[in-house]
């Protein structure tokens, strides 16, 4: 069974201004990566819309009306100094949450053992009535309540490796023990959470870096301390948060993974998925802001993928 890719052009259209680094080249980026003919077999499905009540298995029903409405009809409108909706926005975040649901769907049914969301914005620090860190919707929260809503899966995992703490997804997870979440994360760094001592209700586990870590720090991180608790935890579907702004090339932020340690990470998490849950994996994309290392790391984690 080959890899699913779930991507739609209206995430092109959440355009947040000419300077923001959660722009819509990013996504060309990861287009252009994954259509070199390495990557002919992934098989392509169009992101489709999620529902409000689709959403609100995390979010309020109240807060989702209220992104969506707030959307303008031209310029830019803030919702904090880093997030802001444009005309356009309200669809992107609908197709992105969609194809996390969707992708959920396919792979539980079998049609695939993996599959990646290539969309945006991006989701992990969306917490369930507050939009922010570039996020408006938690994207892998509503995947994984998504699997045991209509699934009737009992337990489902989220690993995410992007080099910001995913608040919103630990807000979210925190006091439900049939849910986990693992990060990797460097600290300090936006949005401030993430220290080891945040551990829900057992169910979390953060181990920060610190600036300059490398591959080394980060391998032992995944593999020696988060990889023995998700297979302690056994889910039935894993989650990943797949960020690749902790690339050293990234200009956010000051960790110093190179491309391979993605490549280490993809088969790392696939290897635990066969252990656990059959190998089950749903990865979509969170941050990454140099276009060449996003598009570099992006193809070798769905090379890793399509080699289940």
């Amino acid at each position: 069974m080959t890899t699913l890719l779930y991507t739609h052009g209206d995430c092109f259209g959440h355009d947040p201004g000419r300077m923001h680094p959660e722009h819509p080249a990013r996504l060309k980026a990861v287009m252009q990566a994954l259509q070199a003919p390495e990557f002919a077999e992934l098989e392509w499905r169009e992101a489709p819309l999620a529902t409000i009540e689709q959403i609100a298995l995390v979010h309020p029903e109240s807060y989702v009306r209220a992104i969506l409405a707030a959307e303008p009809k031209s310029g830019i409108a803030a919702i904090d100094g880093d997030t802001f909706l444009s005309p356009g926005s309200g669809s992107a975040a609908l197709r992105a949450a969609g194809a996390a649901i969707a992708a959920v769907d396919a792979v539980l049914a079998g049609e695939a053992r993996n599959a990646f969301c290539a969309t945006r914005p991006p989701g992990h620090h969306a917490e369930p009535s507050t939009a922010m860190g570039f996020c408006f919707f938690n994207n892998v929260a509503i995947a994984a309540r998504h699997a045991q809503a209509a699934h009737g899966l009992s337990r489902v995992a989220v690993v995410d490796f992007d080099v910001h703490h995913g608040n919103g997804t630990q807000a979210a997870f925190a006091a439900d023990g049939s849910l986990f979440y693992g990060s990797t994360h460097q600290m300090p760094l936006y949005p401030g959470t993430g220290a080891v001592s945040e551990r829900g209700v057992g169910n979390i586990v953060n181990v920060p870096l610190p600036p300059m870590a490398g591959g080394p720090e980060f391998r032992h991180a995944l593999g020696e301390i988060i990889g023995p608790a998700l297979i302690a935890f056994a889910p039935e579907l894993l989650i990943i948060s797949a960020g690749f702004d902790a690339h050293a090339d990234d200009p956010l932020a000051l960790l110093t993974l190179e491309t391979a340690d993605f490549t280490w990470a993809t088969k790392e998490l696939m290897r635990i998925a066969e252990l656990v849950c059959d190998g089950r994996i749903v990865s979509c994309l969170e941050g990454g802001y140099d276009l060449h290392a996003l598009g570099e790391a992006t193809a070798a984690h769905v090379r890793a993928l399509m080699a289940a």
